[in-house]
């Protein structure tokens, strides 16, 4: 086996997660940043939490608004020209 190949092993890596837990482990890297860890995870708690890390969620629901908006402009436009036919009726 060669040596000096592999990278150096810490026992105690610190591992810091989004929702503030921390926790030691062992690792290549002396510290881990994570998003989601057991202490936060559904499966262990329970509870639903969207990870939203690129505003995702952010920018479906804009897209849905400005669909939902286009969609009743075009009903009210509708609805004028509709009334503007009937009076010149």
């Amino acid at each position: 086996m060669k040596e000096k190949i592999h990278p150096n092993w810490h026992p105690a890596a610190r591992v810091h997660c989004a929702c503030g837990s921390t926790f030691s482990t062992g690792s290549t890297l002396k510290e881990i940043n994570v998003e989601i860890c057991s202490a936060c995870h559904p499966l262990f708690t329970g509870t639903q939490k969207f990870v939203d890390t690129a505003g995702r969620v952010d920018k479906f629901n804009q897209r849905m608004a400005a669909a939902e908006k286009k969609k009743s402009e075009a009903a009210e436009r509708k609805r004028l020209k509709d009334e503007v036919a009937a009076a010149e009726a």
